[in-house]
């Protein structure tokens, strides 16, 4: 018989975060090898991930890569800012079928 697990939106956040800060210590490696390297070459693509330009709703599918836009920044988002905007997008309705977010 299969174990299923499952996870509450506090603990998605701590993973989210997890792996936000990850991706910040690889970013931050490429900057000690070559200074500059998150300005000139990563922000751009992770605001194109993030989906920053186009004036639409925020997906679950934009989070990870805002989440990481965040982390670039001075101030860190905090496991309960996280968690509060993962439940927001969590429980916000559903679009009709055919509409793309």
């Amino acid at each position: 018989m299969a174990n299923s697990a499952t996870i509450n939106t506090e603990q998605m956040a701590e993973l989210l975060l997890g792996i936000a800060r990850s991706q910040l210590a690889v970013a931050d490696a490429m900057e000690s090898a070559k200074s500059g390297f998150k300005s000139t070459h990563l922000r751009g693509q992770v605001e194109s991930a993030a989906r920053i330009k186009v004036n639409r709703p925020v997906t679950l599918a934009d989070f990870p890569s805002r989440l990481l836009l965040q982390m670039l920044g001075r101030n860190a988002p905090t496991l309960e800012e996280v968690a509060k905007d993962l439940r927001a997008l969590i429980d916000s309705p559903a679009e009709e079928p055919g509409q793309s977010r």
